[in-house]
């Protein structure tokens, strides 16, 4: 059996640049992977798939599909049609990052399985054909796969690695609201553009380069939390509470709702009690 652990991302950073002629949108985004997990157990099987999930440990599992809909479950089939093999294999996941939250869930699913079942069946395939093999699935599967901070342009597909960040704790807020990425990329397209907040990402990526974070956080920014506002007024009201309670930043991650915070050990319970009486789950994690 093979064990894999499927990590939650941030985006320290959401830019979208113009909608290309494929119909996606060209962005540029600074993305994180902390240590809230999935697990996914493979084993190998005579034929088939079978593929079970337990959705105890988050609110609304009962939404997850259990089928080819799920991309973990997706995964296999686009690793057999790769291979050229039609391997058996079963797969038990079980769930600990919320769904529909932006925190890359189902990506980092697939992303795992990819990596399990190249070790699973001794494929020997090296990490740019897994990432290809992601991007089939979806843009999010090949920082999935590789972990780490990086650059993503292009859909997310294309990356480029980054000095890591430092290893801050991580406080992630997930209100009972869900955000559908489709209707937020959707949305976006209508906003007025002086309402939207374009990170810097090259002064972000220099400062990095200096390893001076906490100028870099200054810059930090998401485009896409304008659109949530508009079914989540409160946002501000989570973030606030955050920064005052000792965050160094706390931003919308992905198309939302999540709101997460970087911050030292020592403030991490301050910024948990700040958002305790709010409706929301609450994970306490670390830059991975």
């Amino acid at each position: 059996m093979i064990i894999e652990f499927a990590r939650a991302k941030i985006n320290l950073t959401l830019d979208i640049l113009n909608l290309r002629e494929d119909g996606f949108h060209e962005i540029e985004m600074i993305m994180q992977t902390v240590e809230l997990a999935d697990v996914v157990e493979l084993s190998q099987a005579s034929k088939g798939i079978e593929f079970t999930v337990d959705t105890s440990q988050v609110n609304g599992g009962e939404n997850i599909p259990t089928n080819e809909k799920n991309l973990a479950y997706r995964a296999v089939l686009e690793v057999q049609e790769y291979c050229k093999k039609n391997f058996g294999v079963a797969i038990n996941l079980t769930k600990k990052i919320p769904a529909a939250a932006g925190l890359g869930g189902g990506s980092a699913d697939a992303a795992a399985v990819i990596r399990g079942l190249n070790f699973l069946y001794d494929l020997n395939l090296p990490e740019r054909e897994l990432c290809k093999i992601g991007a089939n699935i979806g843009s999010d599967v090949p920082f999935c796969i590789v972990e780490g901070t990086y650059l993503a342009k292009g859909r997310g597909e294309i990356l480029r690695e980054l000095l890591p960040l430092k290893k801050y704790s991580v406080v992630l807020v997930k209100p009972p609201v869900d955000i559908s990425t489709a209707w937020a990329y959707k949305t976006f397209d209508t906003l007025p553009a002086e309402s939207v907040n374009h990170p810097p990402t090259h002064k972000i990526l220099e400062f990095f380069r200096m390893r001076d974070f906490e100028h870099a956080f200054e810059k930090f920014s998401n485009v896409l939390e304008p659109v949530a506002k508009k079914i989540f007024p409160e946002l501000e009201t989570y973030k606030e509470r955050m920064l005052n309670a000792g965050a160094k930043v706390a931003l919308m991650t992905g198309s939302g709702s999540t709101i997460f915070a970087l911050a030292d050990d020592k403030d991490v319970e301050k910024i948990v009690e700040s958002v305790h009486d709010l409706p929301a789950q609450i994970f306490v994690t670390k830059v991975h």
